[in-house]
């Protein structure tokens, strides 16, 4: 079971190495810059998609983190002075 997991993340992995994260128009644009001599907005294109790749999954990740934060504070019993006395 974990050899047909590792082989699956591996296979994608694999498969989006060739991907082109600019759609068409960018790309185009960002070519015609680069020919010119302007490569300062290609970097700061990409670092742009770069920022809107991560961001939802550091929401969630955050999200993610505070729901077990709370379930770990609630699942843990708490003990009253009642239930020393006792």
């Amino acid at each position: 079971m974990l050899k047909r997991i590792t082989l699956a993340l591996g296979a994608i992995v694999l498969a989006t190495l060739s991907a082109e994260a600019q759609c068409a128009m960018c790309r185009a644009t960002l070519e015609n810059n680069v020919s010119n001599g302007n490569v300062g907005i290609a970097a700061g294109i990409n670092t742009g998609i770069l920022y809107l790749f991560f961001a939802p999954y550091l929401a969630v990740a955050v999200l993610a983190f505070f729901w077990f934060r709370a379930s770990r504070r609630n699942a843990t019993p708490k003990l009253t002075g009642s239930h020393l006395a006792g």
